[in-house]
Order: C-alpha cells, then sequence, then structure tokens
C-alpha cells in the first residue's frame, strides 16, 4: 500500500478505535503520525507482522491494515488488558477484533517475549515493529535483551521513538518533563507512567549490534499536530505532586526533582505544547 492510500485509511482507522468515543481528534492525530510512519516502511501486503508493545493498537490498527486481508499481526504487550484508561487495552482489543480487521489481529496481553514459554519458529516473521514503547522497559539491559529474544524470529527490525534532542525552544517544555519522569524511575521510584527508561537515538544505534542487528538508516520524523507533549508534562506535574513516589526518593534527588519541576511549571504552557519530534530506525 503506498503512502497516499494508507494515510487516506487513517480517519476509518482511527474512528474505529474505542478511544475516538472519547477523543476523536487525538485519536486521529495519532493514527495519522502512525500511517506516515507504515506508508513509509516496505511491508508489503500479505506480510507477517510481530509488533511489540502494542499497547491500545493505534500502531496495531494501522499495520494490519498495510498487511492486508492475506496478511498476520501478532500484537503482544506485558501489560494486563485491564490496564489503561478512560479505555482499557482489552476494551479497545475488543473492538478491532469486532471490526473488519480483526481476522488479520493477534493480541496477545499479558505476554513477555523474554519469557522461555514465548517462543516462535526461526523467521516467522517478515517484520519486528516496536512503536514508541521503548521508553516503557524498565531498562536498557531489558531492552537489549528482547530485541536479541527476537532477532532469530524476523527479517526486518522498524523502530520509531521520541528524540531527547530538541530543534526548538518550545519542546523544552516535553524534554524536561521526560528527564524528571527518567529520572524518578532510576532513582528507584517506580510509576506506572509512560516514560520509565528515556534515551538518546545515538544510545539506541549504540545497543542495537550488541542485539545481532544492524542498523540500515535512522530518519526523523514528524510529529507536529501530537498532543503527547501536553501529556507527559501533566503526568509529570501529577507524579512531583504525589507524596508517595518523591517519598521514596534519596533527599538530594528529591530537592533536583522538585526544582526542576519548578522549571517545567514556569516554561510549560497550560496546553498546546510542541511534542519532541522522533526519529525511525531500520535495521536487519
Amino acid at each position: 500500500m503506498n503512502h497516499s492510500d494508507l494515510l487516506a485509511k487513517a480517519p476509518s482507522l482511527a474512528a474505529g478505535m474505542a478511544a475516538a468515543d472519547h477523543s476523536p481528534d487525538a485519536q486521529l492525530s495519532q493514527t495519522r503520525h502512525r500511517a506516515a510512519l507504515v506508508a513509509g516502511w516496505h511491508i508489503a501486503p500479505g506480510s507477517t507482522v510481530l509488533e511489540l508493545g502494542c499497547g491500545q493498537g493505534d500502531m496495531t490498527a494501522v499495520l494490519a491494515e498495510a498487511v492486508g486481508p492475506r496478511g498476520r499481526v501478532v500484537a503482544v504487550d506485558v501489560a494486563a488488558a485491564s490496564y489503561g484508561a478512560p479505555v482499557t487495552l482489552g476494551e479497545s482489543a475488543a473492538r478491532l477484533a469486532a471490526g473488519p480487521l480483526g481476522p488479520r489481529i493477534d493480541v496477545r496481553f499479558g505476554t513477555d517475549v523474554l519469557d522461555p514459554s514465548v517462543d516462535f519458529p526461526r523467521g516467522t516473521f517478515d517484520h519486528v515493529v516496536l512503536a514508541h514503547c521503548s521508553w516503557y522497559f524498565s531498562s536498557l539491559g531489558q531492552l537489549r535483551d528482547t530485541l536479541a529474544r527476537v532477532r532469530p524470529w524476523t527479517r526486518r527490525l522498524w523502530f520509531t521513538e521520541w528524540d531527547l534532542t530538541p530543534v526548538s525552544d518550545d519542546q523544552l517544555a516535553h524534554l524536561l518533563a521526560v528527564l524528571v519522569q527518567g529520572q524518578v524511575e532510576a532513582a528507584g521510584s517506580h510509576s506506572q507512567g509512560n516514560v520509565r527508561t528515556p534515551f538518546s537515538r545515538e544510545h539506541l544505534l549504540r545497543l542495537l549490534p550488541e542485539a545481532g542487528w544492524t542498523a540500515d538508516s535512522s530518519e526523523p520524523v514528524d510529529t507536529d499536530g501530537l498532543q503527547d507533549g501536553d501529556w507527559e508534562i501533566a503526568a509529570c506535574l501529577d507524579l512531583v505532586g504525589s507524596d508517595g513516589p518523591l517519598a521514596a526518593l534519596p533527599d538530594p534527588m528529591r530537592q533536583l526533582v522538585l526544582s526542576q519541576a519548578d522549571v517545567l511549571r514556569a516554561i510549560a504552557k497550560p496546553r498546546g505544547n510542541r511534542a519532541l519530534a522522533a526519529y525511525s530506525v531500520t535495521a536487519r
């Protein structure tokens, strides 16, 4: 499917997501972003795809559209089906399963590919996809081990994540919100947030060979119109405003986090904060 065809499908794909019942505009922008990503990848109709960290299925739906009725997407996530609000992962997956894309999708929650009981024959998949999910990992070691684990199962890796390097001053609030959350996690206070192990694009490129992958290309990805900057700023301020997470930190770290939160409040806008850019890496 070419770029224009997949992008043209974005409104109908977004409308089929359970989250669209609550935030249709946000869902549409998220789906368009993922459609633009997949349209630039070489995923032919009939392909088999393993998606890691599928979440509520934003990318799953786009991948299912790209592989067509003769293709297959196995979408896995370590989270339980009950995770998420205002729509749980299970509710979103049920909506996808009941729609026209359902026969192409196999969703497996509570599934960690590092568990020895999770296995596939060598070469089962044409592609493995990680899209905006790698900062959820508890450590870079866990990400490296995961990438090494799936290496025999597939030929190509398509990896997309936020880029820690800002290109303009109006992205600094998103950057600071991400770094603060990462510091809290690194100091040992664990949360259920989206950001647990933020890392740079350059760090990923150093990590890939350790997991048996050779990077082919790395390209910037436009994120204008996405709301993730606002979401992460709100999540960060909620985190530092809660007694529990900060109470577990050593006092010097807690004071550093509180001071950074003061800076975040000073530079962030009430809404409409510009998200960081993203990057896409392909590897074999």
